[in-house]
């Protein structure tokens, strides 16, 4: 079995390379590039804004197609006023870049591969690529946990899942949402192997680094943990109240040092009226105007509530473990949360990363009911 698996790995690694150059050949330049490459730039050149704008476009421009730098810079038949106003007013761009800089990590992973020889594009591009690559690995191994005994289902599924249209979808285009998978997918290995509380805590410090937006869902998981651990050996665990001490520490130090304007801010320009310059006028609407907009994208969320409700209540119905259940909820909450937060609901990729948690964890449950779907022993 052992030497089977040894081949099972090897043949994923060899599809998931196929797959990761066959993104590449069609990756997509679109208008969230120029965000991280001026915040790479901005590392490189803090007190030069003008250059750090021109430096932008002018690579963007080396690489992308005539038609994807007229999209990133509005000027397409149709045209963008706002994204005229970041590609070429310089107060513009620098006054978006706080959206961008709050994902540190992403941010961090992006400056060591253009340190490392990559142009500012390209240096965005293989960082999604090598995400998918090693995502990819990271869940051939949580379904080797999950199926120990069957490394042909494991593989399939494998494949099966890295070529689902969101996950390629983010390897193709400029979004830390694929860099952060990879960090809830060893989560998700910690989570299944019962890893150390410490070592779990360096995995949720890293996924809130990378993406802020994940801080509800790191310490909701603080919160279970401790609540989980005093309703069954009536002690609190004053680690888990450090631990969450630390996360929010380090959030408002991320949103400090980024200038990141706020909630607010960002709803306003997402939702409501996407303004060239943030300082030009305030982001002002009513409880009412939030309430409208909710109401509207959360008809077009379906896709996202049966599908997330769907693995619910195959791990409730599969499952009596109140721990499984408790956990498995605390992810559907999150999914909610960041709705109510970023309403995008036309994006599956904003909430990929929780429904591929919900998968996993149906996908155990489904495994310890059927004793791994052994080969020649289902029971």
């Amino acid at each position: 079995m052992k030497s089977k698996w040894k081949i099972s790995f090897f043949f994923i690694a060899i599809i998931m390379a196929g797959f990761s150059f066959w993104n590449y050949t069609n990756r997509v330049y679109d208008w969230d590039m120029p965000g991280y490459i001026g915040c790479l730039f901005t590392l490189k050149f803090p007190d030069a804004p003008d250059k750090v704008r021109k430096l932008t476009y002018s690579d963007i421009q080396e690489k992308a197609s005539a038609n994807e730098f007229k999209d990133i810079t509005g000027t397409l038949k149709i045209q963008d006023k706002a994204r005229q106003a970041f590609a070429f007013n310089t107060q513009a761009f620098t006054e978006q870049l706080p959206y961008f800089k709050i994902k540190a990590g992403y941010n961090f992973a992006v400056l060591l591969l253009y340190e490392s020889g990559f142009s500012s594009p390209d240096a965005v591009t293989f960082l999604n690529l090598f995400s998918y690559f090693i995502s990819g690995i990271l869940t051939f191994f949580i379904l080797k946990i999950i199926f120990p005994e069957n490394y042909l289902l494991a593989s399939s599924l494998a494949i099966g899942i890295m070529l689902l249209p969101p996950i390629t979808y983010m390897s193709r285009v400029s979004t830390p949402d694929l860099f952060t998978l990879q960090f809830l997918l060893v989560f998700m290995i910690g989570f299944l192997r019962n890893w150390n509380q410490w070592v779990m805590f360096a995995v949720l410090f890293i996924i809130t680094f990378t993406r802020p937006d994940y801080l509800p869902l790191t310490l909701s998981y603080l919160a279970l943990v401790g609540a989980y651990g005093y309703f069954k050996h009536k002690k609190l665990d004053f680690r888990l109240a450090v631990q969450g001490v630390i996360l929010l520490v380090l959030y408002f130090m991320m949103v400090k040092t980024s200038g990141y304007p706020g909630w607010k801010h960002l709803f306003y320009d997402s939702f409501i009226y996407r303004r060239p310059l943030i300082s030009g006028s305030p982001p002002d609407f009513t409880v009412n105007d939030y309430l409208n907009i909710i109401y509207t994208k959360i008809i077009y969320f379906k896709r996202v509530t049966l599908i997330s409700f769907g693995l619910i209540g195959l791990i409730f119905y599969y499952s009596k473990d109140q721990w499984i259940r408790a956990f498995s909820v605390l992810v559907l909450v999150n999914i909610y949360i960041k709705f109510f937060i970023f309403p995008h609901s036309a994006g599956l990729r904003f909430f990929f990363g929780y429904i591929m948690l919900l998968l996993l964890i149906c996908l155990t449950v489904i495994s310890r009911k059927y004793n791994g779907f052994r080969l020649g022993k289902i029971a």
